[in-house]
């Protein structure tokens, strides 16, 4: 641990010490100790640094990994037994632009889509490697871009290779111009704000703060993932596989970063 890590904490303790002692001196009236260990709590929480054992992974990146595994099973055995665009593909498509059609709605779906466009996600992953580095967190930092720009790579080479058409049956509310499966926008949705979040789980004690941390990164793959079906440019199995792939690559990614903090305890940092 650096010096000034040490030195930030101890402050932090000395300040909550302080409080206690002027607490019993009837100084401050608080005969329950609560604004001495919550403010202990809070400026150990701003100083806080990477455990020293790895936290389990949180129950809600658990069962992320679990729901995108069995998604996965029923695409695949849909597959099977059918050939797509699925019946239910059909439905969804054709059933939100009936029954869900408003200008407030379309404007919404295409702010929330851009947040799944490539150049936004480039920011965030840039964004995040360059305070993970000036934070000192080196491993995390090239996590982060590995898991990108290997990510964004599968996707485009699974694209060329799949070559599936565009959904034609209403018309499309914003420009596309590749193909369909799997969906870009879901797949890296998930692999960079669930990478940011199975990262950000690793450097805080407090579970609530990881759950979350993990709550809002997985409402928001999910938000950019109907988006792209409600514009009318993707058939909702493309976003399903996307969301399964961005997952799972995510999930991955948080493995291998565990694993090599634990082997490597002097990377931890």
């Amino acid at each position: 641990m650096r010096l000034g890590n040490v030195t930030g904490r101890l402050q932090s303790v000395a300040i909550a010490q302080i409080l206690l002692f002027c607490q019993k001196l009837a100084v401050i009236d608080d005969p329950f100790g609560i604004v001495g260990r919550t403010f202990a709590n809070q400026v150990i929480f701003l100083t806080d640094q990477p455990p020293e054992r790895l936290s389990a992974m949180p129950r809600a990146l658990r069962g992320a990994a679990a729901g995108a595994a069995a998604l996965a099973i029923l695409l695949f055995a849909g597959l099977l037994v059918d050939r797509w665009p699925f019946d239910w593909d059909r439905a969804i498509l054709t059933g939100l632009r009936a029954h869900a059609q408003s200008r407030g709605l379309m404007r919404a779906a295409v702010d929330i889509t851009a947040l799944g466009s490539v150049p936004v996600l480039v920011l965030m992953v840039g964004a995040a490697a360059l305070l993970l580095a000036a934070r000192g967190w080196w491993l995390m930092a090239g996590v982060t871009v590995a898991s990108g720009i290997s990510g964004g790579a599968v996707v485009t080479l699974v694209k060329q290779g799949v070559s599936r058409a565009r959904p034609d049956l209403v018309p499309h509310w914003v420009d596309v111009s590749n193909a369909s499966f799997p969906s870009g926008h879901a797949a890296g949705s998930a692999m960079v704000y669930l990478t940011l979040a199975a990262l950000a789980t690793q450097v805080t004690r407090h579970r609530r703060v990881r759950h979350a941390i993990v709550a809002m990164a997985v409402l928001l793959v999910g938000a950019i993932g109907v988006s792209r079906v409600y514009l009318g440019v993707h058939w909702p199995s493309d976003v399903a596989a996307g969301w399964c792939f961005g997952t799972l690559w995510a999930l991955g990614w948080w493995w291998a970063t565990a694993a090599i903090r634990a082997s490597w305890p002097n990377m931890r940092e």
